[in-house]
């Protein structure tokens, strides 16, 4: 899997970690129980500080979509992801309304916004950016 790391960008570096990790497990790049480098290695590998892809771990631990075994390493959850609960749809439509709302600021039709979600999934499911 390959992660790029935009240093420039507005979203911190950790996140970007975690979200491209993220979109390896949603395409199946990454599957349930494969494990993941160490946070020193991935660190090395990456040519970041071993901090910013501890936090990146912690989040994704946050999320229930890894383990952190202490000693023997990170997991892409074991058992596979749940499907998302009522808690978690409600927080993701927190995050994508304020998105929406801008969208219909600068007078983009819901038929476009929903065919740029449309194309967003089908970009992620086969790794395109």
């Amino acid at each position: 899997m390959f992660i790029e790391i935009k240093a420039n960008s507005v979203v911190p570096i950790y996140l970007q970690l975690a979200q491209q990790l993220i979109e390896g497990i949603a395409r199946g790049d990454l599957k349930p129980g494969e494990s993941l480098p160490s946070v020193r290695a991935f660190a090395a590998d990456l040519g970041m500080n071993m901090h910013t892809v501890n936090k990146a771990y912690h989040y994704l631990e946050e999320k229930e979509f890894i383990q952190i075994v202490a000693k023997s390493g990170v997991i892409i959850q074991p058992n596979g992801i749940p499907k998302a609960s009522a808690k978690q749809k409600q927080q993701i439509a927190d995050q994508i309304r304020p998105l929406l709302a801008e969208g219909l600021v600068l007078k983009l039709s819901e038929e476009e916004m929903a065919e740029m979600v449309h194309e967003l999934v089908r970009n992620i499911k086969e790794g395109e950016k």
